[in-house]
């Protein structure tokens, strides 16, 4: 009996040490898994302050290019890629973009009402680029304060709320290009031929003929084809545009500057910064404005 009750002992106080053994080795993986967890968490705490470094970089460039000329042109710095530069632990990088290069959506409807003018640039766009111009009416009334379809390819609240997952029209200017996944025939195959050629800034704005590609250049001009365009950017490539009356004077003859609508500068950017740092990486980008004096201001941001 007694030597069965040690055998128990032996095998309770081997089952002890090895239930011991096993919470040892988990607490021991916890602390591993927390301080791994602590160490890329303050890796992206790091990184994402780089990037808000970068975005202060591309303000401070945007602020002495302003002091330095008046017209904006891709031959300017602010224009050039940033080359990965070495940080400690990491490297960051970025570009900016001009904004007013590219068509700006909130022209279409302006004050609350539609721009005809800039709809009929816009519905040229769309053909330039193999997409059907009708996708302006959905936009239109996506954009616009009523509830009234522009036409039998518009779409207002009865259009979304018979959708499988309903909700709204904005019935305001678009805040994001990414917006448009909402809109009626903006699929992702139309989004992505869109996306180069388009932007949402937060009031009208002109289109800088100095930054802009030949497709928007084209769609600027009633019956101007896209080889023209392409020669004007290549003349424009060699010489950028030093004065309306330059811009014009480069023009074909058969065509005439626009009423309004063109502009040899910008006020808005898009800044795009790409950082590692540690094992971790964070990007982000940020509207910047350069209205009024003194330091660009951000529109709005976003980091990952």
């Amino acid at each position: 009996m007694r030597k069965s009750q040690r055998g128990v002992a032996i095998v309770l106080a081997m089952g002890i040490v090895a239930l011991a053994a096993i919470t040892a080795t988990a607490i021991i993986v916890a602390q591993s898994t927390w301080t791994r967890q602590s160490e890329l968490t303050a890796d992206h705490s790091q990184a994402q302050s780089l990037v808000r470094v970068g975005v202060d970089w591309a303000r401070a460039i945007l602020s002495d290019d302003r002091v330095s000329s008046n017209v904006d042109h891709l031959q300017e710095p602010w224009a050039l890629r940033l080359a990965p530069i070495p940080v400690e632990n990491g490297e960051i990088a970025g570009f900016i973009e001009d904004q007013q290069g590219i068509f700006n959506l909130n022209n279409l409807v302006s004050g609350g009402r539609v721009d005809a003018f800039e709809v009929a640039r816009f519905r040229r766009l769309l053909r330039i680029l193999d997409l059907q111009d009708a996708l302006a009416d959905a936009l239109i009334d996506w954009i616009d304060p009523d509830d009234v379809p522009s036409s039998g390819s518009g779409a207002e609240d009865g259009y979304y709320l018979a959708l499988k997952s309903p909700y709204l029209t904005a019935n305001r200017p678009l805040t994001d290009v990414s917006e448009l996944a909402l809109v009626r025939g903006f699929d992702n195959k139309v989004r992505a031929r869109l996306r180069p050629f388009v932007t949402a800034l937060p009031r009208s704005t002109q289109i800088n003929v100095n930054t802009a590609p030949a497709e928007v250049l084209a769609a600027t001009f009633d019956g101007m084809d896209i080889d023209a365009a392409r020669a004007l950017v290549v003349q424009r490539d060699r010489a950028y545009f030093i004065s309306m009356a330059d811009f014009t004077n480069r023009l074909p003859r058969k065509f005439t500057v626009p009423i309004s609508g063109l502009a040899l500068s910008s006020e808005y950017f898009i800044v795009t910064i790409q950082v590692a740092f540690g094992e971790t990486q964070a990007s982000g980008t940020a509207l910047l404005t350069r209205e009024g004096a003194g330091w660009p201001a951000v529109v709005w941001q976003k980091t990952l």
